[in-house]
């Protein structure tokens, strides 16, 4: 194996840990509710604080690898996962999940930003393109493992059994990156910008509370509304804050360039929609169709079927029909996907769900690897740290959201449509809580829960297809000004191999 191929192997697996460590806890949720009593709100905590933590400090960790060298990181990033997801596996509250996960998402937020920024640092421009491809399938890919994998160890083991699986895949990516990869840096860096760390992670924190905690709150109570204004304006203070700083943590002139903005909101609505996706697929396959953890696993196959096939194929496609056209289709697909899936019913034929599941992933993928390209491509070599970063920062914000956003959609849905016959109190704020309560307590209540689970997976669904059509037309707007003004730039997006 050349050093170049082996590079990309040995950074691909630690990719696929941190990208498997958040789907394939999704399909355990069921178990981890009946065997911890979380409720739906803990649920989304349980996803979302591993989200959050990873989206919040993606730059911060890629200024690390930039400063301290990205090998160095990856490993440390490596060694954090391992000790965290084994302490993962012998909790048994809710609280202390969230505890763990959260110091997991610190450990992906070290590991993630050095596995893009190795390829575009070290790899000649003949490959970059190439490699970018199979990292940005490996991307989206990786959360349909995750799902495989926790699929089948919960046909034998317990959820904890999850969290063996992420520290054996984060064990072979640390033996493969202390033989394969090469050590980068960047020549000149300026200042870490501490304020602005401390103001995206307060502001991503308190907006992502506040929608997740919305349901339970109310969306119209004043604490619900007071976090999601406090949000919003502690970010506005990050931006202004950015604009002074000589050395930012995140440098906004850069959505001043379309095609960098683009690639940005291409990738976070792809994620906003792909992670809030599985998080209520997943409870739908086994609440509501009582389906095992292997079989919903198994169902959710046709995305990688789409996704992988179609991001190989993007630098293609790229160079015969344009960015502009092959990014909005792709969104234009998972719009598509999304409003079918908005009208499965409690018994709807699986192949109609497979079908759009495959539309859905070949979407993504073909919208992925040039927005991916646009990002990276929009910064210089020395700083492909802050490039990666802001790049998976797109990602994980977009999912934490879409986990939060969606999430949150389900959770109030179900509770305002769950129509519960006459009985105790008790059972019936039981069953108001979590769905997975109201299964398990059988005969009417249950009927009741999965009818109300529907309703709000409609719901959830319509929103994800609006949101997605919307950043569609926008995207394709942005991209066509930038081709006007700057003909030959799309081109570079694929004219290297």
């Amino acid at each position: 194996m050349d050093r170049t191929r082996g590079a990309l192997v040995a950074v691909c697996v630690g990719l696929a840990t941190v990208v498997s460590a958040v789907s394939s806890l999704m399909v355990a949720l069921p178990d981890v509710a009946r065997h911890t009593g979380a409720s739906q709100t803990e649920l989304s905590w349980i996803v979302d604080g591993y989200a959050l933590t990873f989206a919040a400090l993606l730059l911060p960790g890629g200024y690390l690898g930039d400063r301290l060298g990205r090998r160095k990181v990856l490993l440390g990033g490596l060694g954090l996962i391992i000790l965290a997801a084994a302490a993962g596996a012998l909790v048994t509250s809710p609280g202390a999940l969230i505890a763990i996960r959260v110091a997991m998402g610190v450990a992906a937020a070290m590991i993630m930003p050095a596995t893009l920024s190795t390829i575009t640092a070290t790899f000649p421009p003949a490959q970059r393109v190439r490699g970018v491809a199979i990292w940005a399938g490996l991307a989206g890919g990786s959360a349909v493992l995750g799902l495989f994998a926790s699929g089948l160890l919960l046909e034998w083991f317990s959820w904890q059994s999850i969290f063996w699986f992420t520290v054996a895949v984060a064990a072979v990516a640390a033996a493969l990156t202390v033989r394969l990869v090469p050590e980068s840096r960047a020549p000149e860096l300026g200042t870490f910008d501490v304020g602005g760390a401390v103001l995206s992670v307060a502001g991503l924190g308190v907006l992502v509370y506040s929608i997740i905690e919305a349901p339970t709150e109310g969306w119209g109570s004043a604490r619900t509304l007071g976090g999601l204004i406090v949000g919003l304006l502690v970010l506005g203070v990050f931006a202004a804050w950015e604009l002074r700083n000589r050395a930012p943590l995140l440098d906004v002139r850069l959505f001043g360039r379309r095609g960098f903005a683009a690639g940005m909101l291409t990738v976070s609505s792809l994620f906003f929609v792909f992670f809030g996706f599985i998080f209520v697929f997943m409870q739908y396959l086994q609440f509501v169709r009582g389906w095992t953890p292997l079989v919903a696993a198994c169902a959710a196959a046709p995305v990688a079927l789409g996704l992988l096939p179609g991001a190989r194929l993007a630098p293609y496609l790229v160079q015969r029909v344009g960015v502009r056209v092959l990014c909005g289709g792709g969104m234009t697909l998972v719009a598509i996907a999304m409003a079918g899936l908005a009208t499965v019913g409690t018994d709807t034929d699986y192949w109609v769900i497979g079908v759009l599941l495959w539309v859905g992933g070949t979407g993504m993928g073909w919208s992925m690897t040039p927005a991916t390209a646009s990002i990276t491509d929009a910064l210089p070599e020395a700083e492909q740290g802050v490039a990666s970063a802001m790049n998976d920062v797109a990602r994980e914000v977009g999912g934490a959201l879409g986990i939060a956003v969606l999430g949150s959609v389900l959770s109030g849905g179900y509770r305002s449509a769950l129509d519960l016959p006459v009985g105790s109190d008790r059972v019936a704020a039981a069953a108001r809580e979590s769905v997975g309560a109201a299964t398990q307590l059988g005969g009417p209540i249950r009927d009741a829960a999965r009818e109300a689970f529907v309703t709000g997976l409609g719901h959830t669904f319509a929103l994800a297809a609006a949101i997605m059509a919307v950043c569609a037309v926008v995207v394709v707007v942005m991209i066509g000004a930038r081709r006007k003004a700057v003909a030959p730039q799309p081109a570079t997006l694929v004219g290297r191999r």
